[in-house]
């Protein structure tokens, strides 16, 4: 790339991300609304978790865990209910003062950072963590994915875990909520793979019920397949320890889909079986 095409491309990358701010702002109220999040009963944040997670994460009393791209911050306190130091860190101003009250309102102590997540170094200043936590909508907002895992490396503490939980790109091909239209037909309708660039998304609708969203509908998002997202990590230094696929979801994206005994949903036996999860585990070097 010639140096006079490097800063076009990085104030191109920089008003998409800004434009994503922007409109994650204007989702904040609806958000906080809607019978999706259930913000004006118990909140209960075990519910955002499958059942495999806390095995997976292992003890937490006493650790120091930080929730990348937290939004309203509802699984972030679950970790403090655990018993660990949390910390959440949200690109929306508007979210993290959200969950700020949340949090008070739920008489826990969570920290919560604002900041692009590729800032996280420079806002958490000289902090290291135990264990770092991200997914279920996080990472098609990252443009670049080895310059973040380079920066959650950089995060943790020596051992110290990486623990994704997020939509599979399969999911994502679907779209992980239904179109203006939609049929219960398991219709490919996105990329798989990344490669293409940003994709413009109208975020009038949000995924949750409420009214549209007022002021900034735009959203720029990334498609990253499932080896980007692998690789991305082992560039950075860290080890793969788990690779799990699951076919549940917190909510029932297609209308056919059953309730489990956990609380989630899945589609029919008739259906094909898919993932709708992936979780992935990885630990910096001791």
């Amino acid at each position: 790339m010639s140096d006079s095409t490097e800063p076009a491309a990085a104030a191109d990358l920089s008003h998409k991300m800004r434009t994503n701010e922007a409109n994650w702002d204007a989702r904040t109220p609806i958000h906080l609304a809607s019978r999706f999040y259930g913000l004006d009963e118990d909140p209960d944040p075990a519910r955002w978790f499958a059942p495999f997670e806390w095995a997976d994460m292992g003890e937490l009393p006493g650790r120091d865990v930080l929730h990348l791209q937290c939004h309203l911050g509802t699984e972030t306190l679950a970790f403090a209910q655990r018993g660990a130091r949390a910390t959440g860190l949200d690109l929306s101003g508007a979210a993290v003062t959200a969950a700020r009250d949340i949090a008070a309102g739920a008489g826990l102590d969570v920290d919560y950072v604002h900041a692009n997540v590729y800032d996280a170094a420079e806002a958490l200043g000289d902090r290291r963590f135990d264990l770092i936590y991200t997914g279920k909508g996080a990472l098609c907002y990252l443009p670049d994915l080895p310059r973040w895992a380079e920066t959650v490396a950089g995060l943790l503490r020596p051992g110290g875990r990486l623990y994704i939980v997020e939509f599979h790109p399969l999911l994502n091909s679907f779209g992980p909520t239904p179109a203006p239209g939609d049929t219960s037909e398991l219709l490919l309708r996105h990329d798989y793979l990344g490669g293409r660039g940003a994709v413009l998304r109208d975020a009038t609708h949000t995924y949750t019920d409420g009214p549209p969203v007022e002021g900034e509908t735009d959203c720029y998002e990334w498609m990253h397949g499932l080896d980007e997202v692998v690789n991305a990590l082992i560039g950075a230094g860290l080890g793969i320890e788990r690779l799990r696929e699951y076919d549940e979801l917190p909510w029932p994206r297609w209308p056919e889909m059953e309730r489990t005994a956990s609380g989630w949903w899945r589609l029919p036996d008739a259906s094909p079986r898919i993932p709708h999860l992936f979780a992935l585990l990885a630990s910096a070097r001791s």
